[in-house]
């Protein structure tokens, strides 16, 4: 298959970073929203081999960038997120009742910060599955589209709850397989250009590549708004973007390769705050 102009200029600067394999560290600056301070650097948490530091998304960006996350009134993505508040209040399903009618938003205090995580059952539940889940067990309504617009903004409203609370999931006992598969994937070199998460996202941080900044890949500020493509993104939908650029056939959005490489990658950022709604390029 042919690759585009655009496309084989990607795949050319791609190539020439991995051929560098050399990071270089960003420029430390005080996150504020809300009266809150972020934490975005943090000592990499000790099972990663390969970093010394850990550093939110938000320090690569540029300084108008930057300063859309500063204010909530500026943020883009809380548009979403008051969407998400009206879904909240209103009954659907053949229950006829709403989130609010079991739920009160403050409850959801310290949710983000350990998800993903493993239930009852043995398996590996995000913060969709959550969702959905009361939704066609207790709502009696239609589960929502995985990474579509109406979850993933829902997603943001309950995990603004947590912002500026550290990420704190667990990768031990039962999230050990899941997290053991979700590194293998991350440095598992796949698609036409030969490439692994770690290449861009360990390797080669705070370098350009084309008009944009590597960063460290971070999740904590996930759902995030995009002003490339004008809306808020889910960590899958980030997930399959970055495995199409590198040319390689995505897993599915909410499959078991995504939420294995979701928490290992949450795991990659413990120490730093929720940042839910982020804005990146």
């Amino acid at each position: 298959m042919k690759l585009t102009r655009i496309g084989a200029g990607l795949a050319a600067a791609i190539i020439g970073l991995a051929g560098m394999a050399s990071a270089e560290e960003p420029e430390i600056k005080k996150l504020v929203i809300d009266g809150v301070e972020m934490t975005v650097a943090a000592p990499a948490p000790p099972y990663l081999e390969n970093l010394d530091m850990i550093y939110s998304g938000w320090l690569f960006r540029s300084p108008e960038t930057q300063a859309l996350e500063l204010d909530d009134f500026d943020n883009p993505g809380m548009v979403f997120v008051e969407q998400a508040q009206d879904m909240f209040s209103t009954p659907e399903g053949t229950a006829g009742k709403a989130c609010a009618d079991c739920h009160q938003l403050e409850d959801f205090k310290g949710l983000r910060t350990v998800l993903p995580r493993v239930e009852d059952d043995g398996k590996l539940w995000t913060m969709e599955d959550y969702i959905n889940k009361c939704r066609t067990d207790r709502m009696g309504a239609k589960a929502w589209k995985y990474g579509g617009t109406e979850l993933t903004s829902m997603v943001a409203l309950i995990g603004l709850q947590s912002r500026g609370m550290p990420v704190n999931v667990k990768i031990d006992g039962p999230a050990k397989p899941y997290w053991e598969k979700g590194k293998e994937i991350f440095y598992t070199r796949v698609g036409q250009l030969d490439m692994a998460c770690a290449n861009c996202h360990e390797d080669n941080y705070g370098k350009m590549i084309r008009a944009d900044r590597l960063s460290q890949g971070q999740i904590n500020g996930f759902p995030t708004y995009r002003l490339k493509n004008g809306k808020l993104n889910s960590v899958h939908a980030r997930f399959k973007g970055c495995m199409k650029n590198i040319r390689a056939q995505p897993y599915n959005v909410g499959g078991d390769e995504f939420k294995a490489l979701e928490l290992y990658i949450a795991s990659r950022g413990n120490g730093l705050s929720v940042e839910t709604p982020s804005v990146r390029n």
